[in-house]
C-alpha cells in the first residue's frame, strides 16, 4: 500500500483548502492506497475521518503534527493531545504509554519547526526523511540522520493544496485497515519513501537519491 502519512485538511487546519472529500478524490486519481490527516496540534477530525473512510471505502489514518519546543512531530495512537505547548520528551513519553509512534517530520526545514540535530538525543520510531513542502538539500539531511539513527524512512507530501497530494508518500504491506497497523509496520521498519512519477509511484532508491 501506498500511504501519504502527512496531510492537512481543512477547516481542522486552517491552512489547508482541502477537504476530506477533495482529498480522497485526489488520491484516488494519482493512485494512493490510503491518506493520513495530521492537523497541526488537534485530533478533532478523528471521528468525521473513520465515518468518512467507510462511506469512501477508502483508508483514511488520523494522527497528528504536535509542535513540541524541539520542532514538530508526527504520532499516531494518542487518544489526546497535551494542552499545551510541550518538550518532544513529555510528548514521546505519552506516545510510549500509548503503544503509538512518533515521527520526526521535516527535521532540516528552515523555519524553525523542524527538530534538527536534536532529533537524534530522542526516542523516535521514525524520520520524515521526504517531505513535499521541504527543500532537496534539507530532506537529504534527514535522509543521513535517519540512516546514521537506523530508524525507518518515511516519505510524505505535507499537502495543504490537493496539487501537492502524494508527491512523497510511504510504501506499507498491503491489508492495513487502521492505526494499528500502520504504527506495527512503523515497529517493525517494514516501510520505505516512494516518490510520484508520471508512471506511477517508485521506490526512492540509493541511486536516486545520489542523482539528486
Amino acid at each position: 500500500m501506498i500511504i501519504d502519512t502527512h496531510v492537512h485538511a481543512y477547516p481542522t487546519s486552517d491552512d489547508s483548502d482541502m477537504t476530506l472529500e477533495q482529498i480522497v478524490e485526489q488520491a484516488l486519481e494519482i493512485g494512493l492506497d490510503g491518506v493520513c490527516i495530521t492537523d497541526h496540534d488537534s485530533l478533532i477530525i478523528k471521528e468525521r475521518a473513520r465515518d468518512y473512510s467507510r462511506k469512501a471505502g477508502f483508508p483514511i489514518f488520523v494522527g497528528a503534527e504536535v509542535f513540541t519546543y524541539e520542532g514538530d512531530v508526527l504520532v499516531f495512537g494518542l487518544d489526546k493531545l497535551p494542552g499545551q505547548r510541550v518538550h518532544a520528551d513529555y510528548l514521546l513519553d505519552l506516545v510510549q504509554e500509548s503503544g503509538g509512534i512518533a515521527v520526526s517530520a521535516h527535521p532540516f526545514r528552515t523555519n524553525n519547526r523542524g527538530m534538527g540535530n536534536v532529533a537524534r538525543r530522542h526516542c523516535l520510531h521514525g524520520i520524515e526523511v521526504f517531505n513535499g513542502s521541504t527543500d532537496m538539500i534539507n530532506n537529504l539531511k534527514a535522509v543521513t540522520m535517519a540512516e546514521d539513527m537506523r530508524l525507518p524512512l518515511l516519505g510524505a507530501s505535507d499537502a495543504h493544496r490537493v496539487e501537492a497530494l502524494g508527491k512523497y508518500s510511504t510504501w506499507f504491506p498491503d491489508g492495513m485497515s487502521n492505526e494499528k497497523d500502520l504504527i506495527k509496520a512503523v515497529k517493525q521498519g517494514n516501510v520505505y519513501p516512494v516518490r510520484l512519477t508520471d508512471k506511477g509511484f517508485e521506490k526512492i532508491s540509493r541511486q536516486i537519491i545520489k542523482s539528486t
